[in-house]
């Protein structure tokens, strides 16, 4: 926490970044629940819900490689400042016309924005900060996001006491205006310098490009499997919870709820926790414990008797889930070439997507079938069965012979830069992103 007081601190830039970002997570968060409202009230369906959140994950599960594209050939910032412009008139749209085809269009729409504001922004971080902040600004980044979906249902059950979800969603909109009227003024995120013999190609190749560099890099590529795994069961955690405790826990709404704030401390904490940055070798092992603690809490929440073992349980797997993915995060920033950075990002992005659809599509008929405490728990072992794959298929990538860590200093960056992200894939040092195994073969939040 200190070290993300810090960079608020000491880095003008970020302050405005940061408290642009605050409120439209803030706003995000109230417009989810109007959102689901609106829906089922123009479709009178439970599909209507699943319909609605399938719609804001197509665009990341078919275009998250080319709008990852767009952010490493165009200036980042100025990505930014689109899609948050896009959120802007989705959500007024939303507000404004009726029927339910124009409502999951404009969530699809809106889900457009998030695909390119994601990647584009993650790959501007470090040219936000210094770059012995760049921890703390990447681990600050999950921990605002997140304490939108905490706190944002809260303010959303107040403004629904006094209006409807229609107000809500006027006023999300509006946070994101104010927040590319805000990043618009700010200095970074340049467009990244192309390699001198390289000429620009078109867009779709790029993206293609994107993910090839993705194959060639054992390490990211490893890492990204594993959150994309780790998502899959998550989601399939996500379904199967309310039930669990409404019906074997007999908790009701009020505890579901609670156990949900329970769970979003937990990740903020275990996000911040990523403030201390280290050498890539220990941005692993803290990844991997990550994974873990998901894997634990997972099982013990499965297991839980009652409420107060849940809540506990699901602490500890919101502290996981934290952990791993800021660590992701880390991993992916100083090893991945700049000039890749955000097509990783869009490449991790999709496969998240369709983890998290493809859980979604499955986890009714399985709750259905065995219960939604034996679904937590195939969930919980998979998760643990992840985190078992992820250490076979990292073992040799990013050895830490020092043994000592590496804070991330400007000195230990720059050298880093020069080696990881400073050419193309396959050429000497940048293969090293890959990890020392030589290329073997082996993800916004996972609750």
């Amino acid at each position: 926490m200190s070290r993300a007081i810090d960079l608020l601190r000491n880095e003008p830039r970020a302050r405005v970044f940061f408290a642009a970002l605050a409120q439209s997570s803030l706003g995000t968060g109230a417009a989810y629940v109007a959102l689901l409202v609106v829906a089922f009230d123009r479709f009178h369906s439970g599909w209507a819900i699943g319909l609605v959140l399938f719609a804001d994950l197509v665009p990341s599960m078919l275009f998250g490689p080319v709008f990852g594209a767009a952010a490493d050939r165009w200036s980042r910032r100025s990505c930014l400042v689109v899609a948050d412009l896009v959120r802007a008139a989705a959500f007024l749209g939303i507000a404004l016309v009726d029927g339910f085809v124009p409502t999951v269009v404009l969530a699809m729409v809106a889900g457009a924005g998030t695909t390119l504001f994601t990647p584009a922004a993650l790959a501007a971080l470090p040219s936000l900060v210094n770059e012995s902040r760049l921890p703390p600004a990447t681990a600050l980044f999950g921990a605002v996001a997140d304490l939108g979906f905490i706190a944002g249902p809260a303010i959303a059950a107040g403004a629904l006491l006094l209006g409807g979800p229609d107000v809500i969603l006027i006023a999300n909109s509006a946070t994101f205006a104010a927040s590319a009227i805000a990043l618009v003024w700010l200095r970074f995120g340049a467009a990244p310098a192309a390699e001198q013999s390289e000429a620009r190609k078109g867009l779709l190749r790029e993206a293609r490009e994107g993910l090839g560099a993705v194959l060639q890099m054992a390490g990211v590529r490893a890492v990204i499997a594993a959150g994309s795994a780790m998502l899959l069961f998550a989601g399939l955690f996500n379904v199967a919870e309310l039930p669990f405790v409404r019906d074997d826990l007999d908790g009701g709404d009020a505890g579901f709820a609670l156990l949900t704030a329970i769970y979003g401390i937990g990740f903020v904490g275990g996000s911040l926790s990523g403030s201390k940055g280290g050498h890539p070798g220990h941005l692993k092992r803290r990844f991997l414990i990550g994974l873990a603690v998901v894997g634990v809490g997972f099982t013990a929440f499965g297991a839980a008797p009652g409420l107060a073992m849940a809540g506990l349980a699901l602490a500890l797997a919101g502290v996981g889930n934290g952990l791993m993915l800021v660590y992701e995060r880390l991993l992916i920033q100083v090893t991945a070439p700049d000039r890749l950075m955000a097509r990783v990002f869009g490449v991790r992005d999709a496969l998240t997507a369709w983890a998290f659809a493809a859980a979604f599509l499955a986890a009714g008929g399985l709750v259905q079938a065995i219960g939604a405490r034996a679904l937590i728990l195939i969930a919980g072992v998979g998760g643990l069965a992840v985190w078992a794959g992820s250490r076979v298929a990292l073992r040799k990538t990013w050895a830490d012979e020092s043994g000592e860590p590496d804070e991330l200093g400007e000195a230990g960056l720059a050298r880093r830069r020069g080696t990881f992200r400073g050419g193309a894939v396959g050429e000497e040092g940048a293969d090293t992103v890959g990890g020392s195994d030589g290329g073997s073969a082996l993800l916004d939040r996972t609750h």
